[in-house]
């Protein structure tokens, strides 16, 4: 398959990875797959700002992320989740995102906001002396100009996807549901070779836009 876009660091593919993955060459997946929710997003008449969001393409179940990992081989896979959907299989260990504090109001009954999400260590990760906790954070209280800059209403913030592909068994980094490309851009940032996969061609342009952009970070 031809790719969609190509530099030294980075390939992007439109498609579905499902058919694409067979054919590539990498060695451990970093992904934000769709949860398995049906999720979407009613405009908010008392935000201004708020936008209406129809939902994740293959977001019905947790079909395509299942199918997906399937095909990772031998692959050690970090894969990030809901609380509120089922597990992938072959779990290692299970790591918690904290979110920030404007994080995870929208949905909130209890007075708790849910600010957390699980991420999931999938399959063959290597043996290491303890040195991080299980409980990993963004350095930034908010990320809501990468939201606005992308437009992808679940991208996930730049430090925080360099902290988790910094710390991934080494080789080239494969994000098969690549969205508005932070897994990519993060590998660029630590000189490390990736590919993307995404379904919804609007998505891999912004990726694209993301990878032209000059490396503030070493």
């Amino acid at each position: 398959m031809t790719p969609y876009y190509q530099d030294e660091q980075a390939t992007i593919y439109h498609g579905d990875c499902r058919e694409i993955m067979p054919t590539l060459n990498f060695d451990v997946i970093v992904t934000d797959p769709p949860y398995g929710i049906s999720w979407s997003r009613k405009a908010n008449s008392k935000n201004r700002s708020s936008t209406a969001h129809p939902g994740i393409l293959n977001d019905e179940d947790t079909t395509a992320r299942d199918e997906a990992l399937a095909l990772r081989r031998s692959a050690p896979a970090l894969v990030f989740g809901s609380f509120y959907a089922s597990q992938p299989a072959d779990i290692k260990q299970i790591l918690v995102w904290q979110k920030g504090d404007t994080q995870g109001v929208v949905g909130s009954v209890t007075g708790y906001r849910r600010d957390v999400e699980p991420v999931y260590l999938v399959g063959g990760w290597p043996q290491r002396n303890v040195k991080w906790s299980s409980l990993v954070r963004s350095a930034r209280g908010s990320w809501n100009d990468e939201l606005s800059v992308t437009g992808h209403p679940h991208t996930k913030p730049l430090d925080l996807m360099r902290l988790l592909v910094e710390r991934c068994p080494p080789g080239v980094v494969l994000d098969p549901f690549m969205g508005s490309g932070s897994t990519l851009r993060a590998a660029k940032e630590l000189g490390r070779q990736a590919i993307g996969i995404e379904l919804d061609e609007k998505y891999c342009q912004v990726a694209v836009d993301r990878l032209a952009q000059g490396v503030l970070f070493t």
